[in-house]
């Protein structure tokens, strides 16, 4: 079983906003399915490739993500090495990404949180330009894409909805050489 995670925050006001591109590359890839709700985070499960795979929104806001993607794999039983997070990077421009093995949060707090919950940082993950910003980082991330840059958005989830197809049945080092 595989945990494929997008980050973001719950609620109608984060819908769209910089912040949410690990829930809006989920919405994107599975479409509009309804997840169910659980303590902490919302859920759908799906078939690929004859695997099970869970995609996982945690509702913790993003400074505690890891309460919820600790849960999950607790409760699923699902190895580190099965799990896959999605989330926004401002060290890159919108239209890029970049698939990664271990690393620290880099400032992250969604990524510093399921470090701490999880006791490593040795967790794959897919970081999804959202550009670099020199004024006041929260109001930034929860600003919402121009329509030039949701344009390139398309392209990038186009992207990420192949590395999750293939994430379920690719070595991750076979992975990361064919979309880095």
């Amino acid at each position: 079983m595989k945990l494929i995670v997008g980050l973001g925050n719950p609620g109608k006001e984060y819908d769209k906003t910089r912040h949410n591109i690990g829930f809006m590359a989920l919405d994107n890839y599975l479409g509009d399915v309804q997840f169910k709700t659980k303590d902490n985070y919302s859920i759908y499960e799906k078939e690929i490739n004859g695997e099970k795979v869970m995609f996982l929104k945690p509702l913790t806001y993003m400074n505690d993500s890891g309460a919820a993607v600790r849960r999950v794999m607790d409760y699923y039983k699902i190895d580190l090495n099965d799990l896959l997070i999605i989330y926004d990077d401002m060290d890159f421009e919108v239209g890029k990404f970049k698939i990664k093995r271990t690393g620290s949060s880099a400032g992250h707090n969604g990524i510093k949180s399921i470090i701490s919950y999880l006791r490593t940082e040795d967790f794959k993950r897919v970081r999804v330009g959202i550009s670099k910003h020199n004024g006041n980082s929260i109001d930034f991330v929860l600003g919402r894409f121009s329509n030039e840059d949701s344009e390139k958005l398309k392209e990038v989830f186009s992207v990420i909805n192949r590395i999750i197809e293939d994430f379920v049945k690719l070595d991750f080092n076979t992975l990361m050489n064919k979309y880095n």
